[in-house]
């Protein structure tokens, strides 16, 4: 029997993480370039990264708009889109039993796009709308993880739906930029983090996921966020145009 050498708080969170097998190969025999292991335990520690990174990645956008007090530059097609697919997603792994560093970033960006979206409603002047679109999630949620409301078959068509759906949730953001030449109060952070955790989650999903779905719907999110990386890095000193959605100049008319 191996001994363990590394302190009992700090082996028992890390075996949690990647598993017994793992934790003796990597730890206790110090065979850190056992590839199975070696690439599992990226994996795990990459999709953990992610999770957390996901607690935070919109926190920048959300402050941003409340400081400025306008939501110019901002799609709010891409933030409702965004939303459905992420609530799709969280239900699809969840019920498939997938492990949760490889989709649990989902519930928290999924939680700070709803406050976002609320708010991009209300500086609209939609805030009656906002609130009947936030009760609508709460129940197309509860509807996702009903077996009974939405069995496994539908759910599995759904989330094949959100694939064009992600993708299509950048579009008008995309198009907003270009159109623009300007990014307006979109959140450098939360573009950069994005891209950089999808590219990332590509990682995992192809260590972790044995699921073709899960796979496509990565790559291609992957690219989307490439792209508005990339408009962010272009048009990082284009200036403003007239800001027609900031609450200043709206009690001033």
């Amino acid at each position: 029997m191996t001994e363990h050498w590394l302190p009992e708080f700090l082996r028992s969170p890390l075996a949690a993480l990647i598993g017994e097998e793992c934790t003796v190969t990597l730890v206790d025999q110090l065979n850190i370039f056992e590839p199975k292991c070696l690439r599992f335990a990226l994996s795990k520690g990459l999709g953990l990264g992610i999770v957390l990174g996901g607690c935070v990645v919109k926190l920048p956008q959300l402050f941003k708009i409340l400081k400025s007090k306008s939501v110019a530059g901002i799609s709010l097609s891409s933030y409702v889109l965004e939303l459905f697919a992420n609530i799709i997603t969280i239900a699809y792994n969840f019920r498939k039993g997938y492990d949760f560093t490889t989709y649990g970033e989902a519930l928290f960006i999924g939680a700070q796009n709803y406050v976002i979206t609320l708010l991009i409603m209300m500086m609209m002047g939609r805030a009656s709308l906002g609130m009947a679109a936030g009760a609508f999630l709460v129940v197309f949620t509860y509807a996702m993880f009903s077996d009974t409301l939405v069995n496994s078959a539908l759910l599995s068509a759904l989330y094949g739906l959100t694939i064009p759906l992600v993708v299509s949730s950048r579009i008008p953001q995309i198009y907003t930029i270009h159109k623009n030449k300007y990014t307006g109060q979109l959140s450098a952070f939360a573009v950069f983090n994005y891209f950089f955790g999808t590219a990332a989650r590509l990682y995992t999903t192809l260590v972790q996921v044995d699921d073709s779905l899960v796979l496509t719907g990565v790559v291609l999110a992957t690219v989307a966020n490439g792209i508005l990386a990339a408009q962010m890095l272009y048009y990082w000193n284009a200036p403003a145009p007239k800001d027609k959605y900031r609450l200043d100049s709206k009690k001033n008319e």
